[in-house]
Parts: structure tokens; C-alpha cells; sequence
């Protein structure tokens, strides 16, 4: 039975490798300090000897039964068997493919300290559900293999990490609330997203806004934006449209839509106001 999985050539596979390098030099010294010869090892643990020696190089991927055994044999006082979460995700970061178009935002989207989100036809991929991304996907024009709508479905939910994970960027979204009413994928999948709208409003480092329909004036009816400023760099501007898209690094671009995000914000709900506003729409579902 294969028990290892070859690294993948994707552009997260480089931090993949680099994990596993690091268990595979773990393994390694472990097994030397027991006094075992990686044939000895892939004996005990019924593996070959070429697997064991390629784990340790970093060049396969270990899975979570032989870091148990592993674990055991090699008295790692539960070292390697700590690993298996960071071997899960970065399994799972090495399988995210994005569209091209997408894969330079989302780079600088792992590294933000500040994010701020101004979403007008769909709600952002970062606060979805996997039913309503599903629903999203699925629904695209012209139709996406299956297999490509659930590659972006979990590509979709990988981003969200960057919202739980320590310490979070602070994140704004400003959400018509025209969005909010459009029940994507029916009326039980758009109420458990709503749902986790509410959720994510409960974050210390998130505040949700709602722009409401009845205003006479708009700030900014150009489309959705995102401002985005990554660890140790200057603040960015990112627009998308129809599967094209712009990254905005001039200064004087990205001043001026970070003054209309503000006009924006201004205008909008109270994040507590907002709050209320989802949980009664969620009421009339």
C-alpha cells in the first residue's frame, strides 16, 4: 500500500516541501539516536527502506499512520505526532489551485495585516460557506468541470484561514445589501450563510457593514474593491470583473480608493446596526 504521496508542482508546493524537509530531518535524528538504520526502521514499521530514506530527504509526503508509528517506535514523545495537522494542511495547500488571474492577489492575501473588502454583486470568498462557493461555481457561465468547481470551492475555504488564524488582520467588508437578499443556492444554503455571516461578524478582528438599498446617494458605484496591505509593505488596491484583474500599487490610486472606501463605511450601517439588519433578513427566510 503506497503511504506516502508525491510532493505536488503547484505554486504552495514550495512551503509543502519545506515541512516536510523539516519532519524528514526530525525523523532522521531520531531514528539516530535510537541506533537504527533506516532499513531497520522500514522494517519495524513495515516500509521499504527507499521510503524511508526519501521521507527523510523531504521527498514524500508523510502520512498520519506513519507518524504514529513513528512516533512510538522512535520515542518522540508525541513530536512527529504533532505534526500531522501542519502535514494535513499543507497537503491541502498544495492541492488549492486558483485561476491564474487570481494567484498574485491571493499571495499577498496570506501575508495581510489589513484587509478591507467592498463587495457589491457577490458576497467575499473569504466569509462564504462551502455550500453557497459551491452554489457560486456550479452556477458559472460557461459551465467548470466538476472537478475545477470543487478545486475552487477549496481554494475558497483554505483563504478563510487567514481570519481564525494568530494574529488575525484587521478586516473591514462593506456588503450591499442587495447581496445579502439574493438567496444563492436556495433558501436553506443562503440561510446557514447567513448564519456564518453572523458568525464572522462575532470576530474580535472583523467588523461587518451593510450598505442599504434606500439611500439617494452613493459614494462609490463603481464596482467592488479591496484594499490590502501585506506584512512590512504598502497598501494595495485589488479590482476584479469578469475573471480580470487589476492589482493597484500607484500611491495616488490606492488613495483614492482608500478615501472612498471610507466615504463608503460612512454611509454604510453600524456594524451593530448591520448585525441586526442580517439577523432580520435571516428571520424572513
Amino acid at each position: 500500500m503506497e503511504l506516502y504521496g508525491a510532493i505536488g508542482d503547484n505554486d504552495d508546493s514550495e512551503e509543502a516541501a519545506d515541512l516536510f524537509r523539516v519532519i524528514g530531518r526530525q525523523v532522521r535524528l531520531l531514528r539516530e539516536r535510537a541506533g537504527l538504520t533506516q532499513r531497520e526502521v522500514g522494517d519495524r514499521l513495515g516500509y521499504s527502506e527507499d521510503l524511508i530514506r526519501s521521507l527523510e530527504r523531504g521527498r514524500r509526503t508523510p502520512q498520519p499512520d506513519f507518524l504514529d508509528a513513528a512516533d512510538d517506535l522512535l520515542e518522540a514523545g508525541g513530536l512527529l505526532r504533532a505534526a500531522k495537522e501542519d502535514v494535513t494542511r499543507a497537503k491541502a495547500r498544495a492541492r488549492v489551485k486558483h485561476p491564474a488571474w487570481f494567484k498574485d492577489y491571493a499571495k499577498l492575501e496570506r501575508q495581510a495585516v489589513e484587509l478591507h473588502d467592498f463587495s457589491t454583486l457577490a458576497l467575499p470568498g473569504l466569509l462564504q460557506t462551502e455550500e453557497h462557493a459551491r452554489s457560486v461555481f456550479a452556477s458559472r457561465r460557461p459551465l467548470l468541470p466538476e472537478e475545477v468547481v470543487e478545486q475552487r470551492v477549496l481554494a475558497r475555504l483554505e483563504r478563510q484561514e487567514i481570519l481564525t488564524c494568530w494574529p488575525p488582520p484587521l478586516a473591514t467588508f462593506t456588503i450591499e445589501e442587495s447581496v445579502l437578499r439574493r438567496p444563492i443556492g436556495g433558501r436553506a444554503v443562503h440561510s446557514r450563510q447567513l448564519e456564518q455571516l453572523i458568525k464572522f461578524a462575532g470576530l474580535r478582528s472583523v467588523e461587518l457593514q451593510i450598505m442599504p438599498t434606500h439611500l439617494d446617494e452613493h459614494p462609490s458605484l463603481g464596482g467592488p474593491f479591496i484594499l490590502l496591505t501585506p506584512k512590512g509593505r504598502t497598501q494595495v488596491g485589488y479590482l476584479e470583473i469578469q475573471n480580470t484583474s487589476k492589482l493597484v500599487t500607484d500611491p495616488e490610486e490606492v488613495r483614492m480608493l482608500s478615501a472612498r472606501y471610507g466615504s463608503i463605511r460612512g454611509q454604510a450601517l453600524s456594524p451593530r446596526k448591520s448585525l441586526t439588519l442580517i439577523e432580520k433578513i435571516l428571520g424572513e427566510q
